[in-house]
């Protein structure tokens, strides 16, 4: 059994889920539209430029979750999928998930986006586990703060490491499919990276280093 380790936004679906999570609320009333969209933009244009500080993200994007109960916030992110969600899951993605699936491989999606966000998403994929930025809970409720490390650049390494100790699977014949620069260190790390819908600069480096370069969006949107 190999391990298939897919990234989320933009490589399986068609957009950003912490984006368009924003957007959701933003739409809603739940958060002040013009203030909450400008911080949102800039956090997502940081993010493509790859400069964003994850822990000014994080401080922004986790605190709605503590200003409502997790009963609320379910309610919203059922409505969420399906407006945001499904319209965007990319059907070569579901078809490449399917292949590994069929091959007998374990499905690992790993994220920055946090796991309230992503955790409806991957179990809408069918994937065997997910790794993600965990916000922290208190008695059930999410405090606004992140719980260890973030799932973000380095952090994807040192997450996937300690999952690897505590579930004994390795990264022999590994695969990670990834759209970001921002996952150079852990394209690095497994033996069959493959630049996914690649920004110009993980293409550019893809390109430079023989990398396998895949591209799973619709044809209009190519």
């Amino acid at each position: 059994m190999s391990l298939a380790i897919f990234d989320l936004d933009h490589t399986l679906i068609g957009g950003d889920s912490d984006h368009a999570w924003g957007e959701f609320l933003c739409k809603k009333g739940v958060v002040d539209e013009h203030e909450y969209r400008a911080a949102n933009d800039r956090f997502y244009e940081d993010y493509l430029r790859g400069e964003m500080d994850i822990h000014e993200f994080l401080n922004f994007a986790l605190n709605p979750l503590a200003q409502h109960t997790p009963e609320q916030l379910d309610a919203w992110h059922a409505e969420f999928m399906t407006e945001c969600i499904e319209p965007i899951i990319l059907p070569k993605a579901e078809a490449l998930l399917k292949q590994h699936r069929e091959q007998g491989d374990f499905l690992l999606i790993i994220t920055a986006t946090n796991r309230f966000v992503t955790a409806p998403i991957a179990r809408r994929l069918g994937v065997d586990d997910m790794l993600a930025t965990d916000p922290e809970q208190i008695d059930g409720l999410f405090t606004g703060k992140v719980a260890g490390t973030p799932c973000f650049r380095e952090g994807k390494v040192t997450r996937l490491n300690a999952w690897l100790e505590q579930t004994g699977h390795s990264l022999k014949d590994s695969w990670f499919y990834s759209d970001s620069n921002n996952d150079l260190p852990l394209l690095e790390a497994v033996d069959n990276p493959v630049a996914t819908n690649p920004d110009d600069r993980l293409r550019a480096t893809a390109q430079a280093r023989g990398w396998q370069i895949l591209d799973l969006m619709p044809a209009s949107d190519a």
